[in-house]
């Protein structure tokens, strides 16, 4: 075969081809502390250009609260969507909250898993349905006096990889997952075929990360940061009362997130707190490359890494049955968070069940932002029991 007709290998980072120019022309994001400083460098977080505008696609009011899909556009991607949830009729300033999606297995999607939507795509459904008790979690926070924002990071949903192309690896792999559909008799839906490709190729864009000298976390600690900076800036805001939650792999960007700023105040980890050594060695495999950075161990452990935030406070809710994370390790997790910060700074639930955010969990997180945050009272509802 000449060399002009051996067939073009197709993009491996489709959709970002201008990612790698973003990040080798830039800064390190400087954090405020140098203890957050070396989190940022053991991440390789970019430092953020701020977006020249955030664009209000849509707005409507219904269930209590007015939900803005709004859109900025980041130095390199796609464009960024976001979700702002608010009570209906608040004039504010209201305390502000960034609802981190997680992982899920689910990169078709994003933050939409955590917005009541008039119109939902299958994906963001079953999304809520298996993690979040079929709840919306963003638009039930927004319900108790608070400003929301809820967006994309980098590779989910609206900053997703183009795959309708796949590399020449992940579509082997893809060919083998449709194979074994066919033989089930199933017939996927874009989601499951887009979410199938993903889980492939997140080898392949942590790879590149780690060779621009970043990671899958340091690029959505970049988005994050990106969007807590619009959040504070939006009208109705008060930037002084500002938190994050994050359940599972939205937990481990809440935690990067509130070492990384100190605008972050006060913040919630669900189903995402353990000792690296308690991963070894049946369950490293449990985890996706957006919570396993090569080198972040010799930073600190997880619960070590809450020492270098300036939040007031935070809270670790603990499911005693996930299937994620072995208890022994969440009880050592546990011990060690209560000995750097004492009950004053740091409360720790442990809970029944598995791997999921449960109406009770979320009940308890939304009560602890309301009270931490001191969420004007005469705006909250009452929180559903199921």
């Amino acid at each position: 075969m000449s060399k002009d007709s051996r067939p073009v290998r197709p993009s491996a980072i489709a959709g970002f081809e201008n990612w790698p120019a973003y990040v080798l022309d830039r800064p390190r994001f400087q954090a405020a502390t140098p203890a957050a400083q070396e989190l940022s460098d053991a991440l390789g977080v970019p430092s953020i250009v701020p977006p020249a505008d955030v664009t209000v696609r849509c707005e409507e009011t219904h269930g209590g609260v007015t939900t803005s899909r709004l859109s900025w556009q980041l130095g390199f991607g796609p464009p960024t969507t976001g979700w702002l949830v608010r009570p209906a009729g608040s004039s504010g300033p209201l305390p502000g909250v960034l609802a981190l999606h997680c992982h899920g297995g689910n990169k078709f999607g994003g933050a939409d898993r955590l917005v009541d939507l008039p119109e939902s795509h299958p994906s963001a459904a079953a999304a809520r349905t298996g993690h979040y008790g079929g709840r919306a979690l963003a638009t039930d926070v927004a319900r108790r006096g608070f400003a929301v924002l809820a967006h994309d990071t980098f590779s989910w949903g609206s900053r997703r990889f183009d795959l309708s192309t796949p590399p020449w690896r992940t579509e082997a792999a893809l060919e083998a997952r449709k194979s074994q559909w066919r033989e089930a008799g199933i017939e996927p839906s874009d989601a499951d075929l887009y979410n199938a490709a993903a889980g492939i190729h997140e080898d392949t864009a942590a790879k590149a990360a780690g060779l621009l000298g970043t990671s899958l976390a340091g690029m959505a600690a970049h988005d994050d940061l990106a969007a807590l900076d619009i959040l504070a800036g939006l009208p109705g805001v008060d930037a002084e009362r500002l938190g994050c939650i994050g359940f599972s792999g939205g937990g481990g960007r809440a935690l990067a997130l509130a070492v990384l700023s100190p605008r972050i105040r006060n913040y919630v980890i669900t189903c995402m707190m353990t000792t690296f050594q308690s991963l070894l060695p049946a369950y490293l495999d449990a985890h996706s490359w957006l919570l396993q950075t090569p080198g972040l161990w010799a930073v600190g452990d997880w619960p070590e890494l809450t020492g270098r935030s300036a939040a007031q406070g935070f809270l670790v809710q603990y499911a005693l049955a996930d299937e994620l994370f072995p208890e022994e390790g969440m009880r050592q997790a546990h011990q060690i968070l209560e000995s750097l910060h004492g009950r004053e700074s740091y409360t720790g639930s442990f809970w029944p069940g598995g791997h999921v955010f449960t109406a009770a969990m979320q009940n308890e997180a939304i009560s602890y932002l309301s009270t931490t945050l001191r969420a004007a009272r005469t705006t909250l509802h009452p929180l559903p029991t199921t």
